[in-house]
C-alpha cells in the first residue's frame, strides 16, 4: 500500500479553514487550478468529497467536519517539530552533562565552570569522567557530551572541534631543588633525573628531540601515565617533571616551575563534540561556558618572573 502524501494535510487544513478554493489558493500562493487539483487528490485519498457546492459557496461534509480539528492539530504539531528549538528556560532546566577530560582540567577550570553553570542553570549537573584515550566512540554513542584534549589520529572525522587555548610544556621541581635557582641551560637540565609522562608507556617526550639536536640526552628514571602522578613524584623527590603549563596550574601549587631551556612545540587544547548536538540549545550554551571559562582563566606567571 502506497503512503499518502503528507503535504496534503496542509492543503486540507487551509481548505477547511477557508471554505473556498480561491481563498485557499491565495493563502498557499497557488493558482486556483492547482488548488482544484489538490482538492481532487484529497477527495481520492480520503474517499470523501470533503467540500460540496451549496449555492455560490462550498460547505464541508460530515467527514470534513470530523477531520477539521484533528488536521489542524496535526499541522500545528508538525510545524512545531520543524521549527528551530526554542531557547530553554535555564533557571528550570534539569539535565546532567558528561565531560571527558584529562587530569588537570577539572583541577584548573572545574570550580569556575561549576560556579558559572550553577549561577545560570541551578538544575544542571556536570559529570566529569577520566579521559584515558582519544577514541571518539563515547561521543558517538552519546555517553559523553563534551570532551577536551589534543586532536589525534583516532579522533572521528565527523567530530566537531573548537580550539580552547594553546599550551606549552614547562619544567617543574620541588621547592629547594637545585634547579629552582641559578641559570637554566640545556646541559644543566639534561643532567638531572627525569620523569617521563606517557599513557602508552613510551620513554620519549617533545623535549628529547630538542636535546638530542644539541648532543644531549636526559636520564629518565621512571615513566608514569599522568601529569598528576609525575608532579606528585617530583614534589617529594629530586626528580624533574615536564608538564603542560595551563593544564596543570593548580596541580603545581607550591612547586617551582621554569621555562624549558629548549624549544618544544606548543600543544592545542580543543573542545570536541558530536555533530548531532550542534543545534541543541542547552548543549550550545554549555559549549559557550566552557570556552568562556578557558579563555578568561590565564596561566599563572612562572616562578622565574617573580624572582
Amino acid at each position: 500500500m502506497s503512503r499518502p502524501d503528507l503535504n496534503l494535510l496542509v492543503t486540507l487544513d487551509v481548505l477547511l479553514a477557508e471554505g473556498s478554493v480561491a481563498r485557499a489558493a491565495r493563502r498557499l500562493r497557488l493558482s486556483p487550478s492547482a488548488m482544484s487539483r489538490a482538492l481532487a487528490r484529497l477527495r481520492e485519498t480520503t474517499g470523501d468529497p470533503l467540500l460540496v457546492r451549496a449555492g455560490r459557496g462550498l460547505v464541508p461534509t460530515p467527514r470534513a467536519l470530523e477531520l477539521r480539528e484533528r488536521v489542524g492539530q496535526l499541522v500545528e504539531g508538525a510545524e512545531a517539530v520543524l521549527r528551530p528549538a526554542e531557547k530553554p528556560n535555564f533557571e528550570q532546566l534539569v539535565r546532567t552533562f558528561t565531560l571527558r577530560t584529562r587530569e588537570g582540567f577539572v583541577e584548573n577550570f572545574g570550580l569556575d565552570l561549576i560556579a558559572r553553570v550553577a549561577k545560570e542553570a541551578p538544575g544542571v549537573r556536570l559529570r566529569f569522567v577520566q579521559k584515558t584515550d582519544k577514541d571518539s566512540a563515547s561521543l558517538r554513542d552519546g555517553n559523553v557530551d563534551l570532551e577536551t584534549g589534543v586532536i589525534g589520529n583516532t579522533t572521528g572525522p565527523e567530530v566537531r572541534t573548537q580550539v580552547l587555548f594553546q599550551d606549552r610544556f614547562i619544567g617543574v621541581v620541588r621547592m629547594g631543588h637545585a634547579l629552582s635557582h641559578g641559570e637554566m641551560t640545556p646541559a644543566r637540565y639534561a643532567a638531572g633525573k627525569h620523569i617521563c609522562v606517557s599513557r602508552r608507556g613510551l620513554d620519549r617526550e617533545p623535549m628529547d628531540e630538542a636535546l638530542e639536536a644539541l648532543g644531549l640526552r636526559r636520564e629518565i628514571v621512571t615513566i608514569v601515565a599522568s601529569f598528576s602522578t609525575a608532579l606528585a613524584l617530583a614534589r617529594a623527590s629530586e626528580l624533574i617533571a615536564a608538564v603542560p603549563e595551563r593544564y596543570t596550574g593548580n596541580l603545581r601549587s607550591e612547586m617551582h616551575s621554569f621555562t624549558l631551556p629548549v624549544t618544544t612545540p606548543e600543544i592545542t587544547i580543543s573542545l570536541l563534540w558530536h555533530p548531532r548536538m550542534d543545534a541543541d540549545p542547552a548543549h550550545r550554551w554549555l559549549r559557550g561556558i566552557v570556552r568562556d571559562v578557558c579563555v578568561k582563566q590565564r596561566p599563572k606567571p612562572s616562578d622565574e618572573t617573580l624572582l
